[in-house]
This record gives C-alpha cells, structure tokens and sequence, in this order.
C-alpha cells in the first residue's frame, strides 16, 4: 500500500536516542534561534513591496500572515515536545501519514529553507551594496549585484555571505547559535530605534485610505510578506540538540513567533505614519503597478527627479529611508548597517534548518547514507551542510529576491499544513500518548492552520503557485526511481543500520 510506510514514534525517538546529535541549546537559545531567523529579509527588504500591494493595509496583511503562524506553531509545539528529533515536519508526517507524504513535505521544506535561505542572502546583498556606497564610498558594478534576469552577470555579494555562513555551520551548532545570539541583539536593537523614532512622528492621516488596493491586495501582500514570518520552525528542527526539549521547543517556538509579531506591528505602524506614507505607486492614468516590475521603476525615478521624496514602495532599504525622511540621517544609516550585520543570521538559521531535514531524510535511507554523515572534529552534519551551502550559493547568484521568496513561501505553506493534519490524525490514531505540550482548542486551532495556509498560498502570484506542484513532480521522480527501494522502512529496518558516520555521539573518528 503506498500510504502504509509509517514508522512509528518510538522507533523515530529510539532512532534519535542511539545516533542522535549532541543536546546543548536551551529556551532562551531556541527563542534567539527563532527571533534570528525570522527577523530579517521580510522586514528589512519585503516591507517596500508589502506597502506597493497593500499601502497602509499592510498591517492587516502582517496580522492575518502572524495569525496563519500562530495556529500553525501550537500544532508544531505539540508535535515538537513529543518528538523531540531532527527533521520538523517531515519527521512528523513520516510518523502519521507515511513515507511518501513525508517525503513530499521533506521536498517541500528544500523550498522553504534552502530557496528562502538564498533569497536572504540577495536581500544582504542590496544592503551590503548601500552601505559600500554610503559609509566607503565604493560603487560596486550592477553587473556584479544582479543576476541574468536583472541584466548582470552573478550576485557576488550573496555568493560570499552563502559560503561564509556555509564555512560557519560547518564548524559547529554551539558556535553557530553563539553568533547567531549576537547579531540578533544588533538586528532588535535596531528596529527597537526605528520603533522609539517613529512612532512620536506618526502622522495618523496616512493610515487613509487603510486598504487602496481593496482585501485582494491585503491578502496578496500577506502571501508575499508571510515570509516575513519564516523560519520560526527552524526551531522544531532544532529539537534534537535541545536540553528538556519537551519544555524548551514549545517557549521557543510561541515565544519567538509573539515576540517577532509585535516587533513587526510596531515597525510597519511608524513606516506607515511617516513623512513617505505607504500609499501605492500609480503610474500618469493612475493604474497600480506591480511590484519589483521596470514600470514601477521608470516611475520611481521619474517621482523622485521631480523633486518629491521617494516613495516607501521604491526604497531598496525601507526602514533607513523613513529615518533619513524624519531627519535621523546617520541612525538611518545605521539601521542599513545593522541589517547589514545582522541579516546573515537569518541565512544560517534557514541553512541549518535544511541541513537537519537532509540529514533526517538520509538517516531514514531516503537519501545517500553519506549524507548523514558526522564530521569526526566538529561533530556536525558536514557533507549534507556543504552541499546544502552550494545549492543556496547558485540559487542567490542568479536569481532576485522577490521571486525566490514566493517560491520559499510556497513550500512552507505546504509543509505547515501537513503539521496541522498531522496533528489531528494523530490526535484520533493514538489519543493516550503523552504530550508534553497539547495544542489547546485543537479541532478549531488545526482546521484554521489548514485553511490559513491554503487561502494565503492561493494568494501567492501564479507562477509561484505552480512552482510547488511542479517541484513535487521532481520529488516524485527521485522518490520512485531511487528513495523508495532505498528505504529502512520499507527494508523492515526499523532502526539505523550499524554504520559509525551515522552515530555522531558515540563512534570513533573516522579515518
């Protein structure tokens, strides 16, 4: 039967418990974990295009994208806290709907976190650039910041934060989560001053008309901006390397996701009522144009060589321009410098997040044994992390950001709702298991996750719509023609073969 693959959760924590990853973070690491990998592009980058879609809705936009999250955190947490193991939804979903299922979520998680993870990075980029030019005066060529499709050549800078962050991983999770920890104080520090800023200034009259574009636009730029928010289940990921993570994935799952969702009402607020406003571009007959198009471009340009200030919809660093706007020049600039600084933490958590799938998968014989392999130094998923880091490194070289962050959203989306499911199948298969964590007021919590994801993934622009099923067709391919006769599961193997590169904690150097 081709849905009958389950393994079951005591082999999965038996699996974890034998060859597993060393335990060392805690709640608070696993808080700044998740605070680092979703404040980042989304605020810093996205908000331009989320006000071209929705103008000063865009706030409703970031409500309705934190509550899809919300729902769908309670349904990771009560998953997380019993089964504490690498791999997020994938593990979960292999554990209640199967091997093939989970195998498709596992797929669709490379375009969350490998593709979102690159779309970070060409987001850096464009900050990086700005600040070459603003504080050293160095004008780096357009043919080396944009890729084919933007009329250059390859996006040096996002190749270089790519191998870094790779380098990075390589070398440890406790290092990794160290500065990981810093550069999250520098990127709250920041929007914390923005906040303190803004807010005083804030002109209330630029909230009308609160939705131009009417609740399509709303929920379009909710789609887009939903990316915002990604990388709060990176967390769940993490569950393995967690001390009591029963206790500890669940506060770092709700108190990331609560945290990070004030934060953003906050920012978009003094956006929103600064001197800029938020209110959409048109072109001369007053037409909407669409984001991140030469159209909208050509009428930036012609906007601002007409003596008016640049719009919020056409800044490439939003935040820092509405400070230049108010009269807080250098903080401004400081702003584009802490995201600068700080947005390489949101490419390491997205990395790592995939790192930990691959290793899962490979450690279920669905992928190459070798992938699962444990650096004998570092004790740390080395091969699956390079070739995770070469993959994000092409992705962010050749192409833009607002693209590669639908087609992530369009895999989180996907993954996200399968969680919810599989919260609820289990909650009937096996309803005396114990859960640390029990997702309150489950059968309305999970049905909205489900519905959540799917409005918000119908609201996405149409090619990142058939982005999903026609990666899913490729997944299905490999599936079939090499993962399923591969298989531990469908071997009878309910537990890891006897292989030293499989068990990181207890086998002796390789040679």
């Amino acid at each position: 039967m081709i849905f009958g693959r389950v393994k079951s959760l005591d082999a999965i924590l038996a699996t974890a418990e034998k060859r597993g990853l060393h335990r060392s973070l805690g709640a608070f690491q696993l808080t700044m974990l998740g605070i680092g990998a979703v404040i980042g592009t989304g605020i810093f980058v996205l908000t331009s295009e989320a006000a071209q879609k929705a103008g000063p809705g865009m706030m409703i936009s970031f409500i309705i994208a934190g509550f899809v999250c919300a729902v769908a955190a309670l349904c990771y947490s009560e998953l997380a806290s019993m089964v504490p193991v690498a791999g997020s939804a994938y593990t979960y979903t292999y554990a209640v709907m199967g091997e093939l299922l989970a195998w498709m979520v596992g797929w669709a998680l490379i375009l969350e976190y490998a593709v979102g993870a690159s779309a970070v990075a060409v987001g850096w980029s464009g900050y990086m650039v700005g600040q070459l030019r603003n504080l050293l005066g160095i004008e780096v060529p357009m043919e080396w910041v944009n890729g084919p499709s933007a009329g250059g050549y390859i996006n040096l800078p996002a190749v270089i934060i790519s191998g870094l962050v790779t380098w990075l991983l390589v070398i440890g999770t406790t290092e990794s989560a160290r500065v990981n920890a810093i550069l999250v104080c520098i990127k709250v520090a920041a929007l914390t001053l923005f906040i303190a800023l803004s807010l005083p200034v804030m002109n209330m009259d630029h909230f009308e008309p609160l939705m131009p574009t009417g609740f399509t636009g709303v929920a379009g730029a909710a789609a887009s901006i939903f990316f915002a928010y990604v990388g709060f289940d990176a967390v769940s990921t993490a569950a393995e390397e967690t001390k009591n993570p029963q206790r500890n994935v669940p506060i770092g799952l709700i108190a990331s996701l609560g945290f990070c969702t004030i934060f953003y009402l906050l920012v978009s607020a003094g956006a929103i009522g600064s001197p800029l406003g938020a209110q959409p571009v048109r072109d001369a007959a007053g037409t909407l144009l669409a984001p991140g198009t030469s159209e909208l471009a050509d009428r930036c340009r012609a906007i601002v060589a007409g003596g008016a200030l640049e719009p919020l919809s056409c800044s490439r660093e939003a935040l820092a321009h509405v400070l230049r706007t108010i009269g807080w020049v250098q903080i401004g600039n400081l702003i584009g410098l802490a995201a600068t600084l700080a947005l390489p933490s949101v490419v390491l958590m997205m990395m790592f997040g995939q790192t930990r799938v691959f290793f899962t998968m490979a450690r279920d014989g669905l992928l190459p044994t070798k992938l699962a392999a444990v650096h004998p130094k570092y004790r740390t998923p080395h091969v699956v992390t390079i070739v995770t880091g070469i993959a994000t490194t092409l992705a962010a070289a050749f192409l833009p950001v607002g693209k590669l962050a639908d087609y992530s959203n369009s895999g989180t989306l996907f993954a996200f709702m399968m969680v919810a499911i599989s919260v609820l199948v289990l909650r009937k298969v096996d309803p005396d298991r114990r859960r640390p964590f029990r997702t309150p007021l489950i059968w309305l919590v999970a049905p909205a996750a489900i519905l959540g994801c799917l409005y918000l993934y119908f609201s996405l622009p149409l090619l990142a719509i058939l982005v999903l099923p026609g990666w899913g067709l490729i997944g299905l391919l490999i599936y079939f023609g090499y993962s399923r006769s591969r298989s531990y599961v469908g071997r009878g193997i309910t537990d890891v073969v006897d292989d030293p590169a499989m068990q990181p904690e207890i086998a002796k150097p390789l040679h």
